[in-house]
């Protein structure tokens, strides 16, 4: 077990996606020295991901893992650590902050939350197998892969409408795989969706399985009230049923909102300091938040590198208001 005077870092960074190793780039440039518990499953949802076109900088687009393991190589270049293991449990009551991995403790003069969000699945063997090959949980970032074929969305909220109706910018046709035989959407969504010539709605309707061998050539739906089943052809499917923020570590030691996720900056209703100039403040004072942990709206690798920018410049400063 390491000792205690090793065990401690000036800025600790629970999580690794790209807002994680964006925050440790910066703080490793500030000489900051800091860790990353980049957790088991480490890199995020990229990794996860095949080909991204919409990273800055690469032109002919870049393998998700690959991004990954490029910025955590450019964090780990100015001096940037890491552990391969998830965090356990946080103590943000006391100073330094305590952060235990298993049986280790590890203790902090500032903390990055970046923990991401996870999209919820359908819960299906062949879905996983096929994320990244015809499964999709984000229409903005692989929407554009599927010119001129034939797709899928299961969700009926706003989030399945918003991306059926950005689908037909690329996609042939949008069948739109729902459950119910009304939608939860908003009504401007709904409206726009209904005379959209493009979209398709499979009412009252399962997704059973994913069908194909190395991508994605069909769906086999199952009719809830007569119990059919039938298969459907298609090229992609997107599942839009909602994202579960990583914040179950901070249950009562962070204040979130209704949905789960991480509150930070001017939103706070138990702020610190209400001038403070850092928008990724959390309500405990040193303590800072960054990614898809914070982000309902945009969700993007781009937004979350931002916010990890962002985070680790405030954590750079509060550090030096407090002289450490």
């Amino acid at each position: 077990m390491l000792t205690a005077m090793t065990n401690h870092h000036k800025v600790v960074i629970i999580g690794s996606g790209p807002s994680g190793l964006t925050a440790a780039l910066y703080s490793a440039r500030a000489n900051l020295e800091p860790l990353v518990i980049e957790g088991f499953e480490a890199g995020g949802q990229l990794m996860l991901t095949t080909e991204v076109e919409n990273f800055p900088g690469f032109v002919d687009g870049v393998m998700g893992p690959e991004l990954m393991d490029t910025l955590r190589k450019q964090a780990a270049r100015f001096g940037t650590t890491y552990i391969s293991q998830d965090v356990t449990e946080v103590d943000f009551s006391v100073r330094p902050f305590r952060i235990k991995v298993g049986d280790d403790e590890y203790t902090a003069d500032a903390v990055i939350v970046s923990t991401g969000a996870s999209a919820k699945m359908l819960g299906l063997d062949n879905e996983r197998r096929l994320m990244g090959r015809g499964v999709s949980t984000c229409a903005t970032c692989d929407g554009a892969f599927f010119r001129d074929q034939e797709l899928a969305v299961a969700g009926g909220g706003d989030s399945a409408i918003e991306e059926a109706n950005f689908l037909t910018r690329f996609a042939s046709k949008v069948n739109v795989v729902h459950r119910r035989d009304i939608l939860r959407a908003s009504k401007i969504m709904q409206d726009r969706a209904m005379a959209n010539p493009k979209i398709e709605f499979h009412w009252n309707s399962v997704i059973n399985d994913v069908i194909g061998d190395q991508s994605v050539s069909g769906l086999q739906l199952t009719d809830t009230r007569s119990g059919e089943t039938r298969e459907l052809p298609l090229r992609g499917l997107f599942v839009a049923i909602g994202h579960t923020p990583n914040t179950s570590l901070f249950v009562d030691k962070l204040e979130l909102d209704d949905a789960g996720y991480l509150v930070v900056g001017d939103k706070l209703s138990n702020d610190w300091d209400q001038a403070s100039p850092y928008a990724t403040r959390t309500s405990i004072e040193g303590v800072f938040g960054a990614g898809d942990v914070v982000d309902h709206t945009y969700r993007q690798a781009i937004t979350a590198a931002g916010m990890g920018c962002q985070a680790a410049i405030d954590a750079e400063r509060w550090l030096e208001t407090q002289g450490r």
